[in-house]
């Protein structure tokens, strides 16, 4: 269940707490296609399973910027924020993949609130957001995600 944070006055007081963490998605060869269609990006460890078991990572692999995109499906499983008109992304200051995600593997997002600043009309409101394969050592993607609240 997500942690409702309320307003901005919620956001500045939620600063440095960790919200947790979101459910397991699965990470098929399909919405790895998609991705592929949506971006123009067919590079091979990607799309060709044939070739990508023979390859580096012994298996197709998610493209990291398919990885980061699924913020928008994780972080609500997370939290939410009540007493705002609206929230937009606006940014990123620090993108890091460390490790692939195969296909077939299980992905989960967690998120912990850095820092809040007011801007006119909001605030804005910076999160670190990690995203783990099941059972992997280390994340695959740890990423400072920007947006910003208005009320």
């Amino acid at each position: 269940m997500a942690t409702v944070i309320n307003g901005i006055d919620g956001l500045k007081s939620s600063v440095g707490t960790h919200l947790g963490y979101s459910n397991y998605l699965t990470i098929n060869q399909e919405r790895v296609n998609q991705f592929a269609e949506a971006t123009g990006d067919h590079q091979w460890i990607h799309v060709d399973v044939e070739r990508a078991k023979a390859g580096p990572f012994g298996a197709p692999i998610a493209h990291g910027y398919l990885t980061l995109s699924l913020g928008p499906v994780l972080l609500p499983e997370i939290f939410t924020v009540g007493g705002i008109s609206m929230g937009v992304n606006y940014g990123a200051n620090k993108i890091r993949f460390m490790s692939p995600v195969q296909v077939g593997s299980r992905l989960r997002a967690g998120a912990k609130l850095v820092n809040v600043e007011d801007v006119a009309g909001g605030a804005q409101v910076t999160m670190e957001v990690t995203f783990e394969v099941e059972g992997a050592a280390k994340p695959s993607c740890v990423a400072e995600i920007i947006f910003r609240y208005y009320v």
